[in-house]
């Protein structure tokens, strides 16, 4: 007669991940995938990985199979929101380089949460994606900075590859892509478009606390700086983006602006277009009073806005295709020591811009 097994009928287990055989071997995921992928460690933790692997059968999941070689013609896509137009432009490259090449996408959304962002990337290469794409910006903190260069070796030593968009490396000697754009060099530019048009105060609006944010704030500044005047960090409002702030909190920043200020640099263009917006209804004239620019040139319709924004153009198409070029074409010894790479931008002059009028 059968019996049952000591405590009682068996449960379903769930798969077992490399962060489980990581948690009870007491190492990092980076050592897991090393040691899996037959690369030298120390015996001592070579078995304990080894062991906790074959107690939690880890070996039959698909990061195993991975190990072994095989291909699965997929690219893990993690942006940190599917409501945004240039997180989608990005994405949107990337699919028009997988169909080229006869590959296809998976697309997830980290909500701007770091460890999630991180644990996706991680479920993406166990489900034996080939290359693993993050983009936007992030808080570049000592602690990811830590964790995504694990998961750029862990990926590595799975035969997978880790490809960042939008956001500065890690650190050196990573096996890591990263496809970056230059956010400090187009803030320059627009916000140089501005003083070159008697603009000396200017407001810079909105924006969330992460690396995009702080490089077009230090190009904001250095413009100021190169043009011999001082910047001054009330004028610095980055209390959010778009989705944060709202239409309320813009309105409450503009109408607490000093009298002075004369022009408006927008983090982004739909901060730019609900500014020009809240301007226009309190009976502020744009541009005669105040010139507004912003950013990315993604705003479907910002050449149609009253006035025509002037804003950034970011190439967010090439920044995908570009992501997945340089991933697959890593091993390539014309390519390799060039994964790393930061495209250009520049400024769309239209019509929300005009001089400065002196007042007497």
């Amino acid at each position: 007669m059968a019996t049952e097994a000591r405590g009682g009928p068996k449960r379903a287990r769930r798969q077992a991940t490399m962060q489980d055989v990581a948690d009870q071997a007491g190492v990092s995921t980076a050592t897991v995938s090393r040691v899996l992928a037959g690369k030298r460690m120390a015996e001592s933790t070579r078995a304990k990985v080894l062991l906790a692997a074959k107690e939690l059968n880890y070996v039959v999941n698909a990061h195993a199979r991975a190990l072994k070689g095989g291909r699965s013609n997929t690219v893990g896509i993690v942006l940190v929101t599917l409501s945004a137009g240039p997180f989608n432009e990005i994405a949107r490259g990337i699919e028009q380089q997988t169909v080229t090449e006869g590959m296809r996408c998976m697309v997830a959304s980290s909500q701007a949460d770091q460890e999630r962002e991180l644990s996706l990337a991680a479920s993406m290469a166990e489900q034996n994606a080939d290359i693993v794409i993050l983009i936007g910006g992030v808080q570049d903190t000592p602690r990811y900075r830590t964790r995504v260069a694990a998961l750029a070796r862990g990926l590595d030593a799975a035969g997978s590859r880790l490809v960042l968009v939008g956001r500065p490396s890690p650190g050196a000697d990573l096996p890591v892509t990263v496809v970056d754009y230059d956010n400090e060099g187009g803030a320059f530019a627009v916000t140089s478009h501005l003083l070159s048009a008697g603009h000396e105060r200017i407001l810079f609006l909105g924006g969330p606390g992460n690396s995009t944010t702080a490089a077009r704030v230090a190009g904001y500044r250095r413009a100021l700086e190169a043009y011999g005047r001082q910047p001054e960090p009330e004028l610095v409002i980055n209390r959010g983006n778009h989705n944060d702030m709202g239409p309320a909190g813009i309105r409450e920043i503009l109408r607490a602006m000093p009298p002075d200020v004369t022009a408006v640099f927008a983090w982004d263009d739909e901060i730019a277009a609900c500014a020009i917006s809240q301007l226009r209804a309190d009976g502020v004239a744009v541009p005669e009073r105040i010139s507004v620019v912003g950013f990315n040139n993604a705003l479907p319709h910002a050449e149609h806005l009253f006035p025509a924004l002037t804003t950034v153009q970011v190439p967010f198409l090439e920044l995908g295709r570009t992501a997945v070029n340089l991933a697959l074409q890593r091993d390539d010894p014309e390519f390799r020591h060039a994964q790393q790479v930061v495209l250009g931008t520049h400024v769309v002059v239209r019509d929300s811009v005009q001089p400065r009028v002196h007042r007497a």
